[in-house]
Formats: C-alpha cells, sequence, structure tokens
C-alpha cells in the first residue's frame, strides 16, 4: 500500500492522489486504507516514512567515515525519483498545513535524528568528539548537525539537481567536521 502510495503520488501529484486510486493501484478496498489511514495526509507521511527506513549509521571507524557513509546513502535515497517526487510534494503541502508540517516532523524528521545521536556517540566513545556535559545542549547540538547534513543534501539533490559526488562529499565533510572536532 505504501508502495502504491509513491507510485500514484508519483503519477498524479498531490493533488491528484486520492485515496480511491491507492486502493485501485494496490488492490485493496479503500475501507483496508481509511482502517490504516485515517486521511490522505497520514498515508503519504507514512509512505514517505518508510523509505527512510532504509538509512543506517554504519560505525566504520571514524566520524569522518560514517558521515561520508550516512551522506552516501541519504543522497542516494533522494536521487531516485520516487523520493524526490514524493518528498517535494509532501514538503510543498506541509507549508500550507501545520498539522500535516508536525506529522511531517514526527514522522519523518525526529526519528531520523536518531542517526546524528548514534554518530556522535560512536565518535565520542573513540574520543574523535568530546562526551556531552550538558543535555540540552547536546539535543541542540544534535538539532543542528541533523538540519545541517539534511538540508545541504536535500537542497543539493532537490532544489540544485546537483550530484554528490564523492568529492563534494569529501568537501562537505570537512567543512562539518571542522567545528566538531576535538582533534
Amino acid at each position: 500500500m505504501l508502495d502504491a502510495t509513491r507510485e500514484a503520488l508519483a503519477e498524479l501529484g498531490w493533488g491528484g492522489l486520492t485515496m480511491g486510486h491507492v486502493a485501485s493501484r494496490a488492490g485493496v478496498a479503500k475501507t483496508t486504507l481509511y482502517r490504516r489511514w485515517p486521511s490522505k495526509n497520514e498515508l503519504v507521511v507514512d509512505a514517505v516514512a518508510s523509505l527512510f527506513d532504509e538509512l543506517v549509521m554504519p560505525d566504520l571507524g571514524s566520524l569522518r567515515a560514517d558521515i561520508e557513509a550516512v551522506v552516501g546513502q541519504f543522497a542516494g535515497l533522494l536521487a531516485r525519483p520516487e523520493t524526490q517526487t514524493a518528498l517535494l510534494a509532501l514538503f510543498a503541502e506541509g507549508t500550507r498545513d501545520p498539522q500535516l508540517r508536525r506529522r511531517i516532523r514526527e514522522a519523518i524528521v525526529d526519528p531520523q535524528k536518531h542517526l546524528v545521536r548514534q554518530g556522535r556517540a560512536a565518535a565520542q566513545a573513540r574520543g574523535e568528539l568530546e562526551a556531552d556535559t550538558d543535555a540540552g545542549s547536546a539535543c541542540e547540538e544534535v538539532d543542528i548537525i541533523f538540519d545541517t547534513i539534511a538540508g545541504t543534501v536535500e537542497h543539493r539533490v532537490l532544489v540544485s539537481g546537483e550530484p554528490i559526488t564523492p568529492e563534494w562529499t569529501r568537501r562537505f565533510t570537512d567543512l562539518l567536521l571542522g567545528p566538531l572536532t576535538t582533534c
């Protein structure tokens, strides 16, 4: 059903997408969809959120390698046409609907911050980053790091239409790590 939602969204756009289209494409009754998702907004958010389940924070032995790997994963995900169409449609609609924006944050953005927390914890354990001394500051740093990585990669791929190359990833990582690392 989630695959059918993304396919229908890519084909029909936000305005053309209906629960009926998704049900037909998925081979289920509309009532089946409505039992799980009370609205198109909820269905599309879950369909997009499921794409991000593929992302994992590797532990490759260095913060640099970990960041480069996750940026590569994220860029690969964003390069897929279904991801591009779904995200752009969802973000555009979210600008007009505060509840949808909140739902995007809860279902997509906030869960993905675990990647930053995992990466930071591994880097702290390796001595690459200082240990957190204040929980509030650590949460703010996680937010800033996530926003920096996600925003930069999304802008480059979705807005500028530029590729994420290994060289670009290395340069981006240099800029990101400069103020973060203690070594």
